[in-house]
């Protein structure tokens, strides 16, 4: 009889969605997990202001280490970690990466696997191509599996001429617990919703596609989330809503007629990489506006389950001819299409199958 496996997670916070995107996939995730019987320890440094804005509680699917942000502390995580069945590194601990991406090797032993998770793989990947000298390059044959969050044969491909031994996508996903429709609320009201933190390689995507819808339709109410835009100019009819917390997700998704997503460009250079926010909205029933991206088509169906955009004068239009009979109609289609081929729970199986992990058999 299987008892499942014994996971040591090291990545940025489980427990905090504060400049930390993936935190939904995360929990998605490990949920799955848990739900097939696995144990899973996610150790995450106190850092960046995380810990300060919570909005998880410690779950009973998860056991968390909450470390100093120090390397003693990490030594003792990584001490905690020996004798598990896998060990994953994450991309984008944020602090000492390099550091604990070298040392989770050294936690192989006969049974145990190691694995790199890339939840940012064209960052990682444009960051490497850069830097011949780059610390992570050597190491990357020395992992048994490269995992990613997005990306299709351009980021396998990538990763495997840099020597990955296996390099599969478990694609950003719903869990419908967690993400799901409810009743719309007057605060998020609006025609369209854009929800992200302010980086470098999204903004002039977000001035193109969103502000500058915005002034083109002057009437409209459009809602602007997320980190660092306080001291952005913005036309009078977008409201700033800042930081917005995991729990009012589905309010947010569920009252405003559109919602808004935008990749980062290297997100968009390599496609197949839709975010989080895209299975978030899809399982809320929002009816969902992306920029143009590869791969667009394997997720959600152009035209019958999501809209796309090449530009904004495509998102005016969108705007412009959504009723909210469209957009209840579109949204009602993307929360099939997530619920019946995007959920966690399928995505865990992909990963016991990557494992070699058959539940009547133990791991393998």
């Amino acid at each position: 009889m299987s008892h499942g496996l014994r996971i040591a997670f090291f990545g940025s916070s489980l427990v905090s969605a504060w400049w930390n995107g993936a935190a939904t996939y995360y929990r998605g995730l490990i949920r799955a997990l848990h739900a097939r019987g696995h144990h899973v320890t996610f150790y995450e440094p106190d850092a960046h202001g995380r810990q300060e804005h919570r909005d998880l509680q410690d779950p009973d699917w998860v056991r968390v280490v909450v470390s100093a942000n120090d390397r003693g502390s990490l030594d003792a995580c990584l001490d905690d970690a020996f004798g598990a069945d896998v060990v994953v590194k994450a991309s984008g601990v944020g602090t000492f990466d390099a550091y604990l991406e070298a040392r989770v090797l050294e936690l192989r032993r006969s049974g145990t696997q190691v694995v790199f998770w890339d939840v940012d793989a064209p960052a990682t990947l444009e960051r490497v191509a850069k830097d011949a000298n780059d610390l992570f390059r050597p190491l990357i044959p020395r992992y048994d599996h490269i995992f990613t969050n997005g990306g299709g044969a351009p980021v396998v491909n990538a990763y495997r001429e840099l020597g990955a031994r296996r390099c599969v996508p478990i694609f950003n996903a719903v869990d419908p617990d967690t993400h799901h429709p409810v009743a719309p609320e007057p605060r998020f009201a609006g025609d369209l919703a854009f929800l992200g933190n302010r980086l470098p390689d999204r903004e002039a995507r977000m001035d193109a596609f969103f502000l500058k819808t915005a002034e083109a339709l002057p009437r409209s109410r459009m809602l602007l989330g997320g980190g660092g835009w306080e001291d952005r100019v913005v036309p009078a009819n977008v409201v700033r809503l800042g930081h917005v917390y995991t729990q009012d997700h589905n309010a947010l998704n569920s009252s405003v007629r559109a919602v808004l997503n935008l990749h980062r460009d290297s997100s968009a250079r390599f496609g197949f990489s839709p975010a989080t926010r895209v299975f978030e909205a899809a399982g809320a029933g929002a009816c969902l506006i992306t920029d143009a991206f590869e791969g667009v088509e394997q997720f959600l169906e152009p035209g019958r389950e999501v809209l796309v955009a090449h530009s904004s004068e495509e998102v005016v239009e969108h705007v412009k001819r959504l009723t909210p009979e469209d957009a209840r109609r579109m949204g009602q289609a993307a929360l099939r299409r997530v619920l019946a081929e995007h959920t966690y729970a399928q995505r865990a199986a992909q990963v016991e199958a990557e494992l070699g992990y058959r539940a009547d058999a133990g791991r393998g």
